[in-house]
């Protein structure tokens, strides 16, 4: 594609032409890349492996290229991008910086980390108690859709709406979102709709199916799930680029068209911050308070109020993790640098930390054990497992010039998830 040329873009632009636009106004990449002129199967590895997160690696690229994010992979060049392709859809004129001011300077970079960290724990927390209200409202109490002894899981109402937003927030909107707030962008997509959905939860399920005998009942479950939640997400990506090209359809004037969001600012990002921390300080200082008075009496409530004290450390190891997705095995990552390392270890380690705590509920059958294990099952191994990103990552590989890795990526986690699972949990069990 010269970028001398004119580029009209398509009322409805296909999946690539949003990730363009995410990987130009955000430091997360979240799905294919423009082609390549060289180095298309370097370049598309990176692009899916890194669909759902990258971690403080974001952070580190800022500070070492300044205010303008690096490419990926310096050794991969990507065609220009369309002139048009940083024009928001709606108009933003009060958020706009004054014409001709320069730009105020971004965050120290330990600043950044405490912004960053702060907004995944109230997003985190926030992600935890809405999966808390999912499982309660199409749970056996009120809705009665779910339960614990079914293919229809507790948690998939919340892994499915998590997918869903996800391919609103995370992928179509997330460079809007971007341009208002980089740290909200995290927030949302890394602590709010990955602590939202839980893959540990659902690894767990179908362990406790399989320890009952319904070994398919337990495969079922898993391609149920997966069936679901991968489609979630391809409708929500869907309606949110019928929503974005209703919203450009809106726009009547040219100026409004060029209109993009400037909400980066380094007063922004303080004012930001300081909210973020006294919010965070309110959600602990409650939680506290509710976990003392329903500590005792051992009621789901006491297990969600210590699972948000414990949530924000699941969101950050997560966070964490993540750094190694797109990095790749052996000398400068030249293999497998498609899989997202980061998202397998965090799935994983969740899982096989949930089978030994389930397990030790079943051995110590005291109210005060089962609170706190089901407690940080909920809150710690929750937040820091995720169908969000993994369905995002997932979902990515679909589409890119190698379809079979999503099917090898879901197969692999999956099942080594169950049968480190299966080891530690049922045997155990068993005896």
């Amino acid at each position: 594609m010269d970028s001398g040329k004119s580029h009209e873009e398509p009322i409805f632009p296909t999946m690539s032409s949003f990730s363009r636009e995410a990987s130009a106004g955000t430091f997360l990449p979240v799905s294919r890349s423009l082609p390549l002129t060289f180095n298309n199967d370097a370049a598309d590895s990176d692009s899916v492996s890194e669909a759902g997160d990258t971690g403080d690696r974001s952070l580190q690229r800022r500070h070492s290229t300044g205010a303008t994010l690096s490419p990926l992979n310096s050794a991969s060049v990507t065609k220009p991008f369309p002139a048009d392709i940083t024009k928001c859809p709606l108009p933003t004129e009060f958020l706009l910086s004054p014409e001709g001011k320069e730009e105020e300077p971004v965050l120290p970079k330990s600043l950044e980390y405490i912004s960053c960290l702060t907004h995944l724990a109230v997003f985190g927390i926030l992600g935890a108690v809405t999966r808390y209200m999912l499982q309660k409202l199409f749970g056996p109490t009120v809705a009665q859709v779910t339960s614990d002894g079914t293919i229809l899981y507790l948690d998939l109402p919340a892994n499915m709406v998590g997918s869903f937003l996800m391919g609103w927030f995370g992928v179509v909107f997330k460079a809007d979102i971007t341009r208002v707030s980089e740290f909200l962008a995290i927030g949302l997509s890394t602590g709010y709709l990955g602590s939202l959905t839980t893959f540990s939860g659902w690894n767990q399920k179908m362990l406790d199916l399989s320890a009952d005998g319904e070994w398919l009942y337990a495969v079922l479950g898993f391609l149920f799930g997966l069936f679901l939640a991968a489609y979630s997400i391809i409708l929500g990506v869907e309606t949110a680029k019928g929503f974005r090209w209703l919203l450009r359809r809106r726009v009547s004037s040219e100026e409004k068209k060029n209109s993009c969001l400037k909400g980066n600012t380094y007063k922004r990002h303080m004012m930001s911050m300081v909210f973020m921390l006294t919010l965070l300080m309110a959600f602990l200082i409650v939680s506290t308070t509710e976990l003392v008075k329903e500590f005792d009496k051992g009621t789901s409530k006491a297990q969600l109020w210590l699972g948000c004290l414990v949530a924000a450390p699941g969101v950050w190891i997560r966070w964490f993790l993540a750094r190694l997705n797109g990095r790749g095995l052996g000398k400068d990552g030249q293999y497998l640098r498609w899989v997202p390392f980061g998202t397998i270890i965090a799935n994983v380690a969740a899982a096989s930390v949930m089978a030994a705590l389930a397990t030790l509920k079943k051995s110590v059958e005291t109210t005060t054990c089962n609170t706190v294990a089901s407690g940080i099952q909920f809150g710690l191994l929750g937040c820091l497992s995720t169908v969000s990103t993994f369905m995002a990552e997932f979902n990515a590989m679909r589409e890119s010039d190698y379809p079979w890795r999503a099917y090898a990526y879901a197969s692999f986690t999956i099942a080594v998830s169950f049968a480190v699972g299966t080891i530690i949990y049922s045997a155990p069990v068993g005896l």
